[in-house]
């Protein structure tokens, strides 16, 4: 399947492995009505991958280096499955190369009785506070951010925007 993103970028997707058709997986799952669903992540990279072009065009175009992004733990995204939609997205393409960094965001759980945070193990969550039974609020881990994009100009100049 190629999609069009604009401006001359197209992302090609292939359904299983090239070298051997007759073996082919699928890369999405098939929902109810039997329509392919496409992975939540690569919709994702699509997007940081558009954000990255259209500050290109603001600095005058040139090729991606870095890009740095944070990632909350509540954001519903697998770093690891952006990552492999990230290198899709740019293969074979004039940004073929370019780095995702991605950082990891908690999310805290803090008791606004004792006014402490509250130690959890990873991926688990407390409703209420261990010490005194409040109600414990969540703050933070909901980060799904550009936050650097690095890059090589048509100069031959690096160039580098911070959010």
């Amino acid at each position: 399947m190629i999609t069009n993103l604009g401006n001359d970028i197209e992302l090609r997707l292939y359904t299983g492995v090239v070298a051997n058709p007759s073996r082919r997986r699928p890369i999405a799952s098939r929902n109810e009505s039997g329509y392919t669903m496409p992975m939540h992540e690569m919709g994702i990279a699509i997007e940081i991958y558009r954000t990255c072009l259209d500050v290109l065009r603001e600095h005058g175009g040139g090729r991606l280096q870095q890009v740095r992004i944070a990632v909350g733990e509540l954001a519903a995204v697998e770093p690891d499955l952006l990552a492999f939609g990230w290198q899709a997205v740019i293969a074979d393409g004039p940004d073929d190369g370019a780095v995702l960094e991605i950082d990891w965001c908690r999310a805290d759980q803090r008791c606004p009785t004792c006014d402490q945070a509250k130690d959890r193990s990873e991926g688990s969550w407390l409703r209420i506070c261990p010490d005194c039974g409040s109600p414990l609020e969540v703050r933070g881990g909901d980060e799904l951010d550009v936050l650097e994009v690095s890059f090589e100009t048509d100069d031959d100049g690096a160039g580098s925007m911070s959010a």
